[in-house]
């Protein structure tokens, strides 16, 4: 393949960015790297039209001779049996406003990437090659421009220094006012209803009305039926009723025979 990118970006500092080989790992999209390994090893995702494939493997960035830089990468996927080795090489020319970037290079793949078409694997490679060379600019850039906060910062250290020998007010010092509620009430011993209240409202209810207060709202206790017992002088004077109830007609009855 072969395939041009201008990059708004001076050729220098790319290839201070090429020539460190943590900044082009984490300039390559969608690796994952292997932890105690090489800065370039570890997974990468590639994306072709609907399909993707999943490889595991490393890749080197060398300098050349010609002041171009050459990568050399060796893969197998991580799901099944094919392989990708990719021997690129990387020219970098100085133009106005940035630097065009001349890739060149070859692929031998296996597997599953050789059943899609030519021309979709193609582009899916450009894409991925234009992505990498972009952020590895943009990466770049920001590592030759300092933080804009850098000088606030050395303002507020020098600042800090100068002021290091002013004593300043510590918290403790502060007069702290004698609460509104505790002053004397010269009337009478007891304070007034507003502050008696403004006391029960931030100190809550005394122990005794806790105690004996019964509990409201949801947790309030369920009375229990009240049963109705009779008194002693109720429960005799029943009997004593039907008795001479039953007498008065016994003997009206006698006194109708008699006649």
């Amino acid at each position: 393949m072969e395939h041009q990118v201008f990059l708004p970006a001076p050729a220098e500092q790319l290839r201070t960015a090429l020539a460190d080989q943590a900044r082009v790992a984490r300039a390559i999209p969608g690796l994952q790297q292997d932890a105690g390994a090489e800065p370039i090893t570890g997974r990468l995702k590639l994306r072709v039209g609907g399909h993707s494939v999943t490889y595991r493997g490393t890749a080197h960035v060398t300098p050349r001779e010609d002041g171009g830089y050459a990568i050399d990468a060796d893969a197998t996927e991580a799901r099944g049996t094919g392989s990708v080795k990719l021997a690129l090489t990387l020219r970098l020319t100085d133009t106005e406003g940035g630097c065009t970037v001349t890739a060149e290079g070859t692929a031998d793949a296996t597997g599953r990437i050789t059943e899609l078409p030519a021309e979709t694997v193609t582009t899916a490679a450009t894409r991925m090659l234009n992505r990498f060379l972009e952020t590895l600019a943009a990466n770049g850039d920001e590592q030759q421009t300092p933080p804009a906060d850098a000088d606030t910062d050395a303002d507020s250290d020098a600042g800090a220094e100068s002021d290091a020998g002013t004593p300043h007010p510590s918290v403790f010092d502060t007069e702290v006012p004698p609460p509104s509620l505790d002053r004397d009430f010269p009337d009478t011993d007891e304070p007034p209803a507003e502050a008696a209240h403004a006391r029960r409202t931030m100190i809550g209810r005394s122990a005794e009305e806790v105690d004996h207060a019964p509990p409201r709202g949801r947790y309030a206790p369920v009375p229990a039926p009240q049963t109705v017992a009779g008194s002693t002088v109720l429960r005799w004077a029943a009997p004593a009723a039907a008795l001479a109830l039953a007498s008065a007609i016994v003997v009206g009855r006698a006194l109708r025979r008699r006649r």
